[in-house]
This record gives structure tokens, sequence and C-alpha cells, in this order.
């Protein structure tokens, strides 16, 4: 599963994405997902890995590392769950993640999240389409 995390609330977060997250037996961590979420939502036996990027600044984690993450672990038969911030087709490496796991033979879904966008526009009540 590649999920998307939402914009940071825990309470913006989609059911289908949180029922994964109880049951999964791997999450593969975005570093713009709050500690927040991974308390309230993550199954607590799960291995959480984090593999966060941040552009040349601080602790980075190859695109090539967090995808053989995803094939090593779903060859061990276990439940990954690649949970990244807001919705995973907006500023993500998706299309590599996706091309890997197509390439392994290895099934996925996409669930989208919320895009930070969408849930500043609600916070700050002004409409995305206002006139």
């Amino acid at each position: 599963m590649i999920a998307g995390a939402g914009p940071g609330d825990p309470d913006l977060i989609t059911v289908k994405a949180s029922r994964y997250l109880s049951i999964a037996d791997v999450v593969i961590v975005d570093r713009l997902v709050s500690d927040e979420i991974i308390r309230h939502y993550v199954n607590p036996d799960a291995e959480v890995i984090y593999a966060g990027k941040q552009a040349g600044k601080g602790y980075s984690t190859r695109q090539t590392t967090i995808n053989q993450l995803l094939v090593d672990y779903a060859k061990k038969d276990k439940l990954v769950v690649r949970l990244k911030g807001g919705d995973v087709s907006v500023f993500s490496n998706v299309l590599d993640e996706l091309q890997t796991l197509v390439a392994n033979e290895i099934p996925y879904e996409i669930i989208p999240g919320i895009t930070a966008a969408l849930g500043a526009a609600a916070y700050s009540g002004i409409p995305l389409t206002a006139r």
C-alpha cells in the first residue's frame, strides 16, 4: 500500500489509510508524516522505518534504499504501508516506487490522502474555487 497521511492533523487521515496502518506489519514513513499520526494509527507491533528526504539538509534516505525496502519486506509476505505526507501523487517520488513494485511483480494499492493545500483552504475558510 502507498498511502497519504494528509496534511498532519490526525483527524484528516482517510479511513482507508487508518485501517491499513492498524494492520500493517511494516510502515515506511516519509519525513512529513507527523508523530501524532504514527502514535494514533500505526499498529503497535509494526516495524516503523523512517525514510525521509530533505533536499540537501540533514539526514536523507536515498530513493533506491526506499525502493529496496519496499521490495524486501513485500517479498517476506509482510503487509507494507509506504506512508507519505499529504497526498501520494503530489510532490512525491511515488512513480519511482510504483515502477519498482511493478518491475518486481508486487501488487499494490494507492490510497490517496488530503493534500496540504486542501487542508489549509478548509482551515482558513476560503474555498479553493472562490470567485
